[in-house]
């Protein structure tokens, strides 16, 4: 042990660790071109695949070898040690080599300490960008009609898909509604109007991911700035929010009042007046997708005005730059005429 005075240690202080320390240090870190090399092979991807599509994990040898269909155990052998460490860990009584013991999740099943081989997390994310079609399917879909019309001439939306993004437009004057990220699988099995269904899900989800600071595609620290640019957007918007990773550079932007769709006071403003944010689309909330709604009151530090107007009365919601509300306030139809 060492000369540490307990009686004077706090755990739980604030200082106990330096906010700046990293808690993450790499030592067997793998380079991205070997990493892509590994998994740029038939039989390791197959594995994977093998893996996935288990009933029950971890997966014995034979039995991996068997869905893989690869009959010379040395060479299967040869390429599941390639993979292992990286991609794949083995689970030996079920203790997990990774050394985070029992493997866990609905899937696995190896409650009686079987011995075998499981996923790392990067195994399990190189599947799920294989059935999420983002390395092989490259499909293509005629822009559709969508719910709603444009926050500026109120002529009709459609969404268009192509490169893997999914765009809300006006058809009479162009104006953007918003343009994310849309894996080819999320096509799948959908009519179009599940389609942008799940569209709206899901730029809901990453935002409010991006918005808590998490990037969605690598979970690193995501940096919030407000912008005030007539560069191009996808929401044709002067004062936005940009959300950038500071770890793999990932973007999204978007109006502020995005980051309120599931604020406790406006999702009860909007109820007790007849509209459930749940079951409007992000797109036909003006708020969301128009700055006309959004006043940059402060620049340091920011401070961000929304206003949501509805059956004559108006939500006004004041927020830090980091979209953090600080205070709500209900303007009646009485109040704005004086009465």
């Amino acid at each position: 042990m060492s000369g540490t005075d307990h009686s004077e240690f706090d755990p739980f202080a604030e200082d106990a660790v330096p906010a700046d320390d990293p808690a993450f240090a790499c030592t067997d870190c793998l380079d991205p071109a070997d990493a892509f090399a590994l998994v740029a092979n038939e039989t390791r991807l197959s594995i994977l695949q093998a893996l996935w599509a288990a009933d029950e994990r971890p997966v014995a040898f034979s039995d991996l070898r068997r869905a893989v269909g690869v009959r010379d155990s040395a060479q299967f052998n040869y390429h599941l040690q390639q993979l292992e460490g990286h991609f794949v860990t083995k689970v030996d009584g079920g203790s997990r080599a990774d050394g985070r013991g029992e493997s866990g999740g609905a899937h696995h099943g190896d409650a009686d300490g079987a011995t075998g081989y499981d996923f790392k997390h990067a195994g399990e994310k190189v599947v799920r960008s294989v059935i999420a079609g983002s390395f092989n399917e490259h499909p293509t879909i005629e822009p559709f009609t969508v719910q709603g019309r444009c926050v500026d001439c109120n002529g009709q939306l459609e969404a268009s898909y192509g490169e893997e993004h999914l765009a809300i437009t006006c058809t009479a004057c162009g104006h953007g509604h918003g343009e994310y990220q849309f894996p080819p699988g999320g096509l799948g099995d959908r009519s179009r109007v599940e389609i942008a269904e799940a569209f709206d899900q899901r730029v809901r989800h990453l935002h409010c991911l991006a918005a808590d600071g998490v990037c969605p595609e690598c979970s690193g620290r995501m940096e919030t700035r407000v912008v005030e640019a007539d560069a191009d957007c996808c929401l044709g918007a002067s004062t936005r929010v940009d959300h950038e990773c500071s770890q793999c550079g990932h973007t999204l932007c978007s109006a502020p009042g995005l980051r309120l769709l599931d604020h406790s006071t406006v999702v009860n403003f909007h109820q007790e007046r007849g509209v459930r944010l749940e079951e409007r689309p992000y797109w036909t909330l003006p708020w969301c997708v128009s700055d006309e709604y959004t006043e940059l009151v402060e620049r340091e530090p920011a401070r961000l005005a929304v206003r949501m107007p509805l059956d004559g009365d108006e939500l006004r919601v004041t927020m830090t730059g980091d979209l953090d509300v600080l205070e709500t306030g209900i303007v009646e139809s009485a109040e704005e005429n004086g009465m």
